[in-house]
């Protein structure tokens, strides 16, 4: 082998692959002697080839370190070296084994002729790196969770169960289904499924099937390629899919996908990849699907808009949020809570009495949290003083809270009209400012009726003025 790399065939072999190569090469044998040198070498040297072929390296180059390298049988990769001529360089030195192990030449490159050029393109690298980490850090700051469990108020057993269930179902893998009411908090809880499950430090991306047109779905959800379709991004946009890798993605209002789209998504499930529109190699994936719905699923099926195969792959696990209605002893800790938030946006301090808080409970409260939430603000809103008062009661919770009371405790017909009235002339005399005259004549009687049925009820118009 040694014979081989001083033959003529070897010497053709080299002026073949290295003579015109814009990058400096030389070879040495075991002894350290320059076997070839090719003309960007040359160049960079000022020599000619009869000037260093056959001639120990040192000679040609002093401060050349080859014949330590041969010696230790350890390559030296992108080291500093200054040449003969004062030209610093970043040079590899790598030695040639045979079969047996043992050295029988070298291999020399200039990796860079010009140092600045190689910090140059080290410190554009780290300013890549650094640029990258920092998207990377915004990207995680954007797909991250809002809530964890610390989130979820209340104190009845069912908001216990359900909070209970959070941490079994965390501590696996399998793809969840959260259904529930609209408005009951869903998303509370599939943020809280990934905050207690191993894959809290991954990202966590939201998307609304509800809210994304039919012509954008597939693109959003898996991404596409550079020139896919007209008016597709340069660069191409990666997929929600795609940024949910190590993570979960949620898909909210999954009942609301459309046909096409559960066909694409189940093979996603089934193959855990991904390929982009307009790509050609899939991605492999590595997510975790969390589902929420207040449709009926498995009437869906049945009905065949929704797959039974997409149904059996995403509702592993189950977990049924309970409605308001079925939690009414919650209602003064939420109450509290939203109130605590209104104070801390608009500096307004307010307080719900119990009787408030027992008339809000006989409400069945169809949009749940979510409206408790709007209505808390709206009597905090419209109230004149810290504590909220029933004539801040929104007029149709009044009435249908009246209605569902009378169903439920069969309460006197004459018990229903004076609490209804009550309530309306309350509501006319905050209307009016605390106007007796103007009040009466919203409500259409004689003041002296308006002034009998206030003293008959203990209704103050002083708090109203």
């Amino acid at each position: 082998m040694a014979s081989f790399l001083e033959s003529r065939d070897f010497k053709s072999f080299c002026h073949s692959v290295f003579g015109s190569l814009p990058i400096s090469v030389d070879i040495l044998d075991k002894n350290a002697n320059i076997i070839y040198m090719n003309e960007a070498f040359l160049d960079f040297l000022k020599l000619k080839e009869e000037d260093v072929i056959g001639r120990l390296v040192t000679d040609v180059n002093p401060t050349s370190k080859f014949p330590e390298t041969l010696q230790s049988k350890r390559a030296s990769i992108a080291e500093e070296h200054v040449f003969p001529n004062n030209k610093p360089a970043i040079v590899h030195r790598i030695p040639i084994f045979d079969d047996e192990g043992e050295v029988i030449g070298g291999f020399g490159m200039l990796l860079f002729e010009d140092i600045k050029k190689a910090k140059d393109i080290a410190e554009k690298y780290a300013e890549i790196n650094k640029e990258l980490a920092l998207y990377k850090n915004e990207l995680a700051k954007i797909n991250t969770t809002k809530y964890t469990l610390e989130d979820i108020y209340g104190i009845s057993d069912e908001i216990n169960i359900s909070k209970s269930k959070v941490k079994k179902i965390a501590k696996v893998n399998s793809n969840v289904v959260i259904l529930g009411e609209s408005g009951v908090g869903k998303e509370l809880f599939a943020h809280s499924i990934h905050n207690e499950s191993s894959r809290s430090q991954g990202p966590f991306v939201t998307l609304n099937c509800s809210a994304i047109p039919e012509n954008l779905f597939e693109s959003e959800l898996f991404g596409y390629e550079e020139g896919a379709f007209t008016g597709a991004k340069r660069g191409g946009n990666i997929g929600k899919f795609e940024l949910a890798h190590g993570g979960t993605i949620f898909l909210d209002e999954i009942g609301d996908m459309s046909h096409p789209m559960q066909v694409k998504l189940l093979r996603v499930l089934q193959e855990k990849e991904v390929l982009r529109i307009g790509g050609k190699s899939p991605i492999r994936l590595d997510v975790r699907v969390i589902c929420a719905t207040n449709k009926d699923l498995v009437k869906m099926v049945e009905e065949g808009t929704f797959r039974e195969d997409l149904y059996y792959r995403l509702n592993v696990l189950t977990l049924e949020v309970p409605p308001l209605r079925k939690r009414r002893e919650d209602m003064a800790i939420l109450i509290e809570k939203f109130l605590g938030e209104f104070y801390k946006e608009t500096g307004l301090y307010r307080k719900v009495p119990k009787n408030v808080i027992d008339k809000l409970s006989k409400y069945d409260w169809p949009g749940n949290i979510r409206e408790l939430r709007n209505v808390v603000e709206r009597m905090a809103v419209s109230s004149e003083g810290v504590n909220i008062t029933t004539g801040d009661i929104p007029r149709y919770i009044l009435e249908k809270s009246l209605v569902s009371n009378y169903k439920t405790n069969q309460v006197g017909l004459k018990n229903i009209v004076e609490s209804v009235e009550k309530d309306v002339i309350i509501q006319m005399l905050k209307e009016a400012e605390g106007n007796k005259s103007r009040a009466a004549k919203k409500l259409n009687i004689p003041r002296a009726t308006l002034y009998r049925k206030m003293e008959e009820y203990g209704i103050d118009d002083k708090q109203y003025m």
